[in-house]
């Protein structure tokens, strides 16, 4: 398997304001030195429903499910329980055994929508917010939801994101944040523990939660 990506040269400049993120945003883009390049993603962050879609609901899939391949192979193949099968029969949502399968169910079941794009016959990629990149200030890592059984499959950590934005996910860490922030607001998502001051196992502020659809059992050895 191919070692993820995760270093960036740049970091959010400050401290996400909670309450006045348009303040914030401005403030991080001063950092753009190109003004077409900023004019691009300043559109993207004033327009946000047009380039992001979040699920309506806080979903766990899977708990204990993960993305990280069987040793000696290059992907994971995922085959779903039964209880996971039925949930998405009756939602009438297709199962993807492929490896980012689970994390696109979640948030399909969740009420997510992927529009499709108009320059190809796949629909928006679905984007894990906590992909292991960008840590907050101060501090040496985030949270890589690929790789933790409570969070792959959570539906409050991905979004569907139009090709550009998901360009811009991958290039700007404050639009990575903003997403994040937005997370927080809708579902009381904090995995980092950066908005709040108390999480559940799950990631969650206390008086926000999430369903669990299917827990795996444990190995007894």
């Amino acid at each position: 398997m191919a070692a993820f990506n995760l270093g960036s040269p740049t970091c959010i400049k400050s401290p996400c304001d909670l309450e006045d993120m348009r303040a914030w945003v401005d403030h991080e883009l001063d950092s753009i030195t190109s003004p077409a390049t900023r004019s691009v993603v300043e559109t993207v962050c004033d327009s946000m429903a047009d380039f992001v879609q979040f699920p309506a609901r806080a979903i766990l899939l899977w708990n204990g499910c993960d993305r990280i391949p069987p040793k000696g192979s290059r992907q994971k193949y995922h085959k779903y329980p039964d209880e996971i099968r039925q949930r998405a029969k009756e939602s009438k949502v297709t199962l993807d055994s492929r490896p980012n399968g689970p994390a696109i169910a979640a948030f399909l079941l969740a009420g997510g929508r992927r529009p499709n794009r108009i320059g190809s016959s796949n629909a928006w990629s679905v984007h894990h917010l906590y992909s292991g990149k960008y840590p907050y200030l101060n501090r040496d890592s985030t949270t890589h939801a690929q790789k933790l059984g409570r969070h792959f499959s959570q539906s409050a950590g991905v979004v569907a994101a139009q090709p550009i934005a998901d360009a811009i996910c991958d290039e700007f860490p404050f639009f990575s944040w903003l997403l994040r922030a937005e997370a927080f607001r809708l579902f009381g998502y904090d995995p980092d523990g950066v908005f709040s001051g108390e999480q559940d196992d799950f990631g969650f502020v206390p008086d926000r939660s999430c369903e669990v659809i299917f827990v795996e059992k444990r190995r007894v050895i």
